[in-house]
C-alpha cells in the first residue's frame, strides 16, 4: 500500500506490497546499493543488481550511459516499456532514488521506490535470496534523455543570485562548511576545495527520512524545506558530491511534495570543488 496524502503516491510501495509482487511477471525488483557486494550477501527473491560503478557510468566520460546503452540495461534485465520497476537498497534507498531519477530521465513511466529499503525489509524477518534470477530479453526503447530534471554546471552559474532559484546543499554540515574535505572511503568524489556553492541552504538528504529508512510525512518534509526557503514556487537544483545524495532528496522533492520544477546536479561538489575560478562559501 502507498501513502495517499503523497504528491504522486504511486511512486511508493511498502514491503508488503513488494512481497506480494515477487512473481508478478509485469514488476521487475532492481537492487541499487551504495556497497554493490551486499546483493550477492542476499537480496529479495527475484530482484535484479544494478551496480552504479559499471552498469550506468560511460566507461570513458564522466557521464552516464547514452540511450542505446540504457535500452541495452533494460533489455537485459526483462524491462519492458510497460513494465513496473521498484528499486529498494542499503542507506535509506539513496542509490534507489539515484536510479529512480536515471530511469525517469530515460522516460520510463511505471516507476517506484520500496519504502523504507533494505534496513525495512531486514527489520521485518522478510526472506533473502543468493539466486540470480534470469530473464528473457525484451525490447526496449528509450527516449532522449529528458534534460529538464538535470542540472549542468553553466546552468547553475547562471542562476546564482536569482530570487526565483533555490539550491540545496544535501550534504552533511561539515562537507557544507569545509570543514571535511573528503570523506572517508570516498577517494573518487575528492575535491581540492572545501565549502559549498554561494546561496545554497544545507539541509541534509538523511533528515527526510525516519529511523527505520521510511520517508518522514508529507507536513515534516514541507517544513524541513520550507523552513529554509525551499518552495514549490521557486527552480530548485539540489546537488552533494556525485549526485546520488541529492537524487534522494530530489525524489522527496518532486515525488512526495510535487515541487514542478526541481533539477538534480549530479556534477556536483565533485565538479564545483575542483573548478579553476568558481565561487565558494564556508
Amino acid at each position: 500500500m502507498s501513502a495517499p496524502n503523497y504528491a504522486h503516491p504511486e511512486t511508493l510501495v511498502d514491503t508488503q506490497w513488494v512481497a506480494d509482487h515477487l512473481n508478478d511477471p509485469k514488476v521487475r525488483i532492481v537492487e541499487a546499493d551504495e556497497d554493490p557486494l551486499l546483493y550477492e550477501v542476499g537480496h529479495i527473491p527475484g530482484a535484479v543488481k544494478l551496480d552504479w560503478h559499471v552498469d550506468v557510468q560511460d566507461p570513458v566520460r564522466r557521464d552516464f550511459v547514452n540511450t542505446a546503452d540504457f535500452e541495452a540495461l533494460c533489455r537485459r534485465y526483462g524491462i519492458s516499456n510497460d513494465t513496473t520497476v521498484v528499486f529498494y537498497g542499503d542507506r535509506n534507498n539513496w542509490y534507489a532514488a539515484y536510479s529512480f531519477w536515471l530511469f525517469r530521465m530515460y522516460g520510463h513511466q511505471d516507476l517506484r521506490l520500496m519504502n523504507g529499503g533494505r534496513t525495512k525489509w531486514e527489520a521485518e524477518g522478510r526472506p533473502y535470496t543468493k539466486d540470480v534470477p534470469h530473464f528473457d530479453t525484451t525490447n526496449y526503447t528509450a527516449q532522449e534523455a529528458n534534460l529538464s530534471v538535470r542540472a549542468f554546471r553553466s546552468q547553475v552559474e547562471a542562476g546564482l543570485g536569482a530570487t526565483n532559484r533555490g539550491l540545496v546543499d544535501v550534504r552533511s554540515p561539515d562537507e557544507y562548511s569545509g570543514k571535511l574535505l573528503h570523506m572517508v572511503n570516498y577517494p573518487q568524489e575528492g575535491a581540492t576545495r572545501g565549502g559549498h556553492i554561494p546561496s545554497a541552504r544545507n539541509i541534509p538528504w538523511a533528515k527526510a527520512a525516519n529511523e527505520d529508512g521510511t520517508f518522514k510525512s508529507p507536513d515534516e518534509l514541507r517544513a524541513l524545506y520550507g523552513g529554509e526557503g525551499i518552495t514549490p514556487d521557486k527552480e530548485i537544483v539540489t546537488y552533494c558530491r556525485i549526485g546520488e545524495r541529492s537524487a534522494h532528496s530530489w525524489f522527496v522533492l518532486t515525488q512526495l511534495l510535487g515541487y514542478p520544477n526541481v533539477r538534480n546536479y549530479d556534477g556536483s561538489w565533485t565538479e564545483w570543488g575542483n573548478l579553476v575560478g568558481a565561487p565558494i562559501e564556508k
